[in-house]
């Protein structure tokens, strides 16, 4: 039991309007995992749950007063607030992978006939055998940020490499294909 144990969630949000760091860090206790669960499901992502459970409390922390007992329990504002962080950012991400797309779309709309699809297979033949010259970590960075459509964050992850780590490697394989492509010359039809 802590020293907190009996003490009402309404009173530790006082305790967190006069700054008392002992009463947030009760509050994460009895709250925390259950937020940090909840974004963590909704993104897919542990990293980016603990991101959001870190806003919800800090939150919590800069504007104490937004809880309101008479309108419901500081859990249910704690996974309420996490909730709408989470479907914020999958929107945004999905807004940006939408962008993308239809950016994408709208430059090789009504372009694209056999001769481009053939000089299209050329140079995508040439990226694969310049992919192969690169060191491994370049390599598989490279591959799963732009052939899988991985995030930096979701490629450090997955490769359980600092992220930034996984940008350098990936600017690093991009300069040498770039070096390697540059010498050979392809003409578009």
């Amino acid at each position: 039991m802590t020293l907190f144990g009996n003490i009402s969630d309404s009173a530790l949000v006082v305790g967190i309007g006069r700054w008392q760091e002992a009463a947030l860090a009760e509050v994460y206790r009895r709250h925390g995992a259950a937020v940090n669960n909840l974004a963590t499901r909704l993104l897919g992502s542990a990293h980016l749950g603990e991101e959001v459970t870190q806003e919800v409390f800090l939150d919590l922390w800069k504007r104490p007063e937004q809880f309101d007992a008479s309108r419901g329990s500081l859990r249910t504002l704690l996974m309420t607030k996490a909730h709408g962080r989470a479907v914020d950012i999958v929107r945004s991400e999905e807004a940006r992978t939408n962008r993308e797309y239809r950016s994408a779309q709208e430059h090789v709309q009504g372009r694209y006939d056999l001769d481009y699809y053939a000089w299209g297979f050329s140079i995508a033949e040439q990226v694969k055998k310049a992919l192969e010259t690169l060191p491994h970590d370049e390599r598989l960075a490279i591959e799963k940020a732009y052939y899988e459509g991985m995030t930096y964050r979701q490629v450090a992850e997955e490769l359980g490499t600092p992220e930034g780590t996984v940008k350098t490697r990936i600017r690093s394989g991009l300069r040498r294909l770039r070096s390697i492509l540059g010498t050979q010359e392809v003409e578009a039809p």
